[in-house]
């Protein structure tokens, strides 16, 4: 963990999760890390400290040297939870990016599993919700920002998890707009607070992170 000296600190999450089902294959999405990397890249930036969790991602970049950025490799959903729960007591905010897988098998063969038969069933279970145990542990004086990814019903619904994981706002992205959410290096956001919403054009993601961080500063202003 980086020691901040009075510096703003944030944890950012970012890339998706991998589930085992064996040791060749995984229930995984597809994320790509992009949206995170770049929101971590702007907080460096601007004078802060990062801890970022980051699923399994392919990128390269820079930023990966910076001496302000600690970078904590994970792969599943549980070990991602982990990570956040011990990291988030002692930062100034953070930004859930990462795309959490929601199940994970019950169990996880310790062979690859052979094709037998017509058919495989795989029982999932739920993960735990990192957004959820971060808001229930959130001081009065830190941020907790939230990422919504929909594909129907898109402000309701972010709305709604707003709500329900005590963020201080969502920034909310939908599966409707081309050239938004994953894999792309464009991005479309609407950043949606409890009595506010701030719509966006299509960015560049580096762009993106400029207008996510501009309305984190913002808050950091009024605490």
């Amino acid at each position: 963990m980086i020691s901040f000296m009075n510096k703003t600190s944030i944890l950012i999450t970012a890339g998706p999760t991998y589930e085992k089902i064996d040791p060749v294959r995984f229930i995984g999405n597809y994320s790509s890390g992009k949206m995170g990397i770049a929101l971590a890249e702007e907080c460096l930036n601007r004078g802060m400290c990062v801890e970022l969790v980051l699923g399994p991602v392919t990128i390269n970049s820079d930023i990966f040297n910076h001496p302000n950025l600690h970078t904590t490799h994970v792969e599943s959903a549980q070990q991602m939870y982990e990570a956040c729960m011990d990291i988030y007591p002692s930062m100034n905010a953070a930004i859930l990016c990462a795309a959490v897988a929601d199940f994970t098998p019950e169990t996880v063969a310790d062979q690859k599993i052979k094709r037998k038969g017509n058919e495989l069933i795989i029982r999932l279970k739920p993960t735990k919700d990192i957004a959820a145990s971060l808001g229930k542990i959130k001081k009065e004086n830190q941020i907790l920002v939230g990422f919504a990814l929909e594909t129907n019903d898109e402000e309701n619904n972010a709305q709604d998890k707003m709500k329900r994981k005590n963020f201080d706002f969502i920034v909310l992205n939908s599966l409707n707009d081309k050239g938004a959410g994953f894999r792309h290096d464009t991005n479309k956001i609407t950043i949606i607070k409890s009595n506010e919403k701030i719509e966006f054009p299509l960015k560049e993601k580096t762009a993106c992170a400029v207008d996510i961080i501009d309305e984190l500063v913002r808050l950091f202003k009024t605490c």
